[in-house]
Parts: structure tokens; C-alpha cells; sequence
């Protein structure tokens, strides 16, 4: 029997099942890009380095919001718009984030065979289709790139949907690792589901050719599989947000279906207005009104809906002439500066006379490099260089900066050369 106390339960009276409700949970494992940041933020030494962030960041270290946001923001502030609108502006999105993925005069867009709708990010994004794929594919599995994401396994394995890899990174070239990759695609079961990246991979920094989306393309039509492509990265690739979507262009030119993720948290600024797009791209309109109504209904039980005042800033930007010009011109600007520090970094080291080939960091694409450094290497970063960054390596290019590459040059040789001198030294 409960008893009241001051109009409180007493917890003394609390029953002995009551108290045990929650023992048998554990804490979860945590995100290791929350560990290295927490690890980052606890550091008080001056020349600590950040190479965890998932965010672009100017050569200042600091959050960079492109003038072309800015410019959105002082718009749809001088329209007020009603509450009436609202739907409007929301399926105006959507149609705009297609464009931009598939561009504009593909039939796709002419046609309306599309449906979407806006999601909480890029994350949001997979998790919707990820419930989309077990209501409606309910013996289907995810294929996964590896290495990928790593909360790509966290979302699907919560939709309760089987996980599989396929061969995606190669660490002797710190490439792409092409005739394996094609191999599991002709090995996998008929009508899987497969996702990809179609450009700046998270976190290898690894992209395919055109020449080899193409024939990717072609051994997913074989085998009748499914493309799902997260796009959290357009324009960091190659600086050309059209050219970054190329693979999906490709596959929709082979006649595929496609479903696609996009997120604008990184390429316009917008991190903290969580602001995502999933479509799925239909065979009729009536599968549209189908398909669009399954995802309305399951994305309002997750989330609801999304903040309104995000996706006003993307649809203006997108669909505003000057301003969508002056965002693509800020776009090549922050991809010429990673790729400025790409250069600037592998200079350094081979300027130290490192015995290792530093080649792939300046092949490798986008946001991320796939160093090659091993945990071990890492820890030691961290230990003497107060240099952060995930236990596999992997450098996030936009915490690099013309005031620290120097000494992040430094400290990457260093810390190899210690491994190289501790080997030589093991076959005396």
C-alpha cells in the first residue's frame, strides 16, 4: 500500500519489484566520436587539437555559418509567414532536396515520383527507413560498408533488422577495395538492401570512380538489390554540389528505385536545427501517395514533426536563385580549404622525411582521412600531443587549421617513428 507524505510517496513504503524495475539495466557503450570530444573538452593544455568533430569548421577552429544562411534568415524573417503555410513550405522541402540530389530536370522531379518528407537530420532520415524497410521488407537485411558510420549499426540493428557488411576499404592501398566490394554485391542474396555513400565516405574518405559507380550500378540491377544512399556530405567531395551526387544520378539512370537520406547539418551550418530529408523514389503516383502516407504516419509517431523554422532556411536557400548561388560558392570555398589542409599536412610530413607514404591523404576525399595510425598511435597522440581523434584513425580534416598542421605534422611523425623504431628494434 502507498503511503503519502507531504502529498509525496514515501520511499521507505516503495515495494520490493517497485525498486527493482530498472536493475537489470546496464549504462550503453558510448559513441566513441562522444568519448574523444568529452576526452577533448576535460583536456586544459593550450595545444590540445580536435580531430573528432563531425561538423565543418573554419581556419579559425570555429563553427563556420555560411553568409548564404545568414542571407535566408534575414528573408524568411521579412515573411511572415502564417501557420497556413506551413504544409506548403514543408512539401516545398522536400521538392527542392530532390533537385538538389537529382537535379532539376531529371524526370523524377518533372514527374513527381518521389515521396518524402522532412526528418531530424540525416539520422532521423536512416532511422525512418530503416522502420520503413521492416514494416514493408520484414525478411530483408542491411548490407553496411566496411568501415562505415558506426551509428549506421546502431539504427538498423534497433529496427530490429539484420546486419551484414560488404568490403569497402582497403588498409594496405588506404583505397577503395573495388573487386571485393563487387564481389559481395554478386554474393549477396537477390533484392538486398545495400547502403552507400555517394560521396565523401564517413570515415574512410574513400569514393568510388564514376567509371566504377557505374559498374556497381549495373551488378545491382543483376541481382535486383536495393540502393539506399545517406548523402550527409554534398559538396565536400569535390566542392561541386552536382558533381558530389553523381552515383545516385547514375543509378537513376540505370532505372533503379532509390531511397535517400540527406542531411544539411554539415554543408550549410545547420547542426543545430537538425534539419533532414528522406525520399524514396516510386514507380506511379499512386504508389507516391502510397509510400508518402506510410512515412508521414510512421515519421509522426517517432518524432512528430520537425522544427519548422530549419527546413524555412533550406527552402529558401534552395530555391532562391541568388542565394542558392552564393551557398554553392561557399561551398567550394569550404571544400578548397580541406583540401588546402589535405596538401598542407602531407607536405609537412614528407618535409620531415617520414619513411611512410602519405599519398592517400591527399587522394582521400572530403570531410575525413582514414589515417592509418593505429590505436595505439592514437593513444600516444593523445598522451604527448593532446591530439584527439577516434581509435581507428580517422582525422576529421576540418579541425585542421594553417596555425596547428605544423604541429600536427610533428606529432603524427613522431608517434610513427617511435612504432617504426620499436619494430626495427624487435628484429635485432
Amino acid at each position: 500500500m502507498w503511503r503519502h507524505i507531504n502529498g509525496r510517496i514515501s520511499r521507505r513504503f516503495l515495494s520490493t519489484s517497485a525498486r527493482g524495475w530498472w536493475n537489470h539495466v546496464r549504462p550503453a557503450p558510448k559513441d566513441p566520436i562522444v568519448t574523444v570530444n568529452e576526452a577533448f573538452q576535460s583536456d586544459p593544455s593550450p595545444h590540445k587539437i580536435n580531430l573528432g568533430m563531425g561538423t565543418y569548421r573554419g581556419d579559425d577552429g570555429k563553427p563556420f555559418i555560411p553568409q548564404s544562411v545568414r542571407d535566408a534568415e534575414i528573408k524568411i524573417q521579412r515573411c511572415k509567414s502564417e501557420e497556413s503555410n506551413c504544409s506548403a513550405v514543408r512539401t516545398k522541402f522536400v521538392e527542392e532536396c530532390v533537385k538538389l540530389a537529382y537535379g532539376n530536370d531529371s524526370y523524377v522531379v518533372k514527374e513527381g515520383l518521389f515521396a518524402g518528407v522532412p526528418t531530424l537530420s540525416g539520422t532521423a532520415a536512416c532511422r525512418l527507413f530503416a522502420e520503413f524497410q521492416r514494416h514493408f521488407c520484414p525478411e530483408s537485411q542491411m548490407y553496411l560498408p566496411d568501415p562505415t558510420w558506426s551509428n549506421h549499426h546502431n539504427i538498423w540493428r534497433q529496427a530490429e533488422i539484420p546486419v551484414k557488411t560488404f568490403h569497402y576499404y582497403h588498409p594496405d592501398t588506404k583505397g577503395l577495395n573495388f573487386s571485393a566490394l563487387l564481389s559481395d554485391v554478386k554474393n549477396a542474396p537477390d533484392c538486398s538492401f545495400f547502403l552507400l555513400h555517394p560521396c565523401a565516405h564517413n570515415p574512410t574518405g574513400v569514393d568510388p570512380t564514376e567509371e566504377q559507380w557505374r559498374e556497381i550500378s549495373y551488378q545491382f540491377k543483376v541481382k535486383n538489390h536495393f540502393p539506399f544512399f545517406d548523402m550527409a556530405y554534398q559538396g565536400f567531395s569535390s566542392g561541386d554540389l552536382d558533381k558530389d551526387a553523381v552515383a545516385l544520378r547514375i543509378f537513376l539512370e540505370d532505372g533503379h528505385l532509390i531511397g535517400c537520406s540527406q542531411s544539411f547539418s554539415k554543408n550549410m551550418g545547420l547542426s543545430e536545427h537538425k534539419v533532414g530529408c528522406l525520399s524514396v523514389l516510386c514507380q506511379s503516383t499512386k504508389q507516391v501517395a502510397a509510400l508518402k502516407s506510410q512515412l508521414q504516419l510512421m515519421s509522426h509517431a517517432m518524432y512528430s514533426s520537425i522544427p519548422f523554422h530549419g527546413i524555412s532556411l533550406v527552402a529558401k536557400i534552395l530555391s532562391d536563385p541568388d542565394v542558392e548561388a552564393l551557398w554553392r560558392e561557399e561551398i567550394k570555398v569550404m571544400a578548397n580549404r580541406i583540401e588546402t589542409m589535405r596538401t598542407t599536412l602531407r607536405q609537412y610530413l614528407e618535409k620531415l622525411e617520414s619513411s611512410f607514404n602519405w599519398e592517400h591523404i591527399t587522394s582521400q576525399v572530403g570531410m575525413f582521412c582514414f589515417s592509418g595510425l593505429t590505436p595505439d598511435q592514437v593513444k600516444q597522440l593523445e598522451k604527448l600531443f593532446h591530439i584527439y581523434m577516434t581509435p581507428d584513425g580517422r582525422i576529421s580534416m576540418a579541425g585542421v587549421t594553417t596555425s596547428n598542421v605544423a604541429y600536427l605534422a610533428n606529432a603524427i611523425h613522431q608517434v610513427t617513428r617511435i612504432h617504426e623504431e620499436a619494430l626495427s628494434s624487435s628484429y635485432v
